[in-house]
This record gives C-alpha cells, structure tokens and sequence, in this order.
C-alpha cells in the first residue's frame, strides 16, 4: 500500500480486512486506481440487512464468484464497498457501518464526513 494513502481523517490509510482479503487491488485496503470504475473507497462492516439490500438492486455480494477472487460475504465481514453503493445505501437507511481510519479520502467527494463519522464503528 502507498505510504502517501490517506484516510477521511487526514491520517494514514489502515488495512480494512484481509479475512475475506479486499479492496480493489486485493491488498486489504480501500485504495483505487484508474481502473477501479466503482471506487471501493468505504471500508464497511456488513450486516445482513445491507447485503440482502444490494443483493435487492443487482450486487449480490453473498455469492463467491472464484473468478473474480471474490469469497462471498457474510454479516460481520468487512468490505472495500463502492463509494456510490454505500451512499444510496445510506439515503435508504440501510447503510453499514464503517471504518473511517480505512475508509479513503477520496469517498469525501461523494459523501459528507459527518455522515460517515454517524456510521462509524467505535472504538
């Protein structure tokens, strides 16, 4: 990971999870690229009720896909989601709570910090 990644607290960005390994670049953490059209910058909790939710709007991320290097995910894993998917999520009331010191800088243009920091997991 680029020392220079930052999170949305302006400090450096920290690993989101590496059981279930991912992020964009399969690294453990929620950094893009030039290729990463869904910008995986929400470093998230799941829960049951948002994977069924994005299950419900063509994203069912419960499903392994090997092909993909994607295991399938369950309530309690953490995620590199796509910024937007996270954002609708959220304006359905149905978001999962987050990492903020995992999450990308780059998700601030897409969503207020006070509304991460609401969704944030303590401690």
């Amino acid at each position: 990971m680029p020392s220079d990644a930052k999170n949305v607290l302006g400090t450096h960005l920290e690993n989101c999870s590496t059981d279930p390994m991912t992020g964009f670049f399969r690294d453990g953490c929620c950094r893009t690229g030039a290729d990463d059209l869904g910008l995986h910058l929400v470093c998230a909790e799941m829960t049951q009720e948002f994977l069924e939710y994005s299950r419900s709007r063509g994203n069912d991320l419960i499903r392994a896909v090997p092909t993909f290097q994607f295991p399938g995910l369950k309530a309690g894993d953490r995620w590199c989601l796509c910024v937007q998917r996270w954002k609708e999520a959220f304006e359905a009331g149905v978001a999962p709570r987050i990492v903020l010191k995992s999450t990308h800088i780059s998700a601030l243009e897409f969503v207020d910090l006070s509304d991460l920091e609401d969704h944030a997991i303590k401690g």
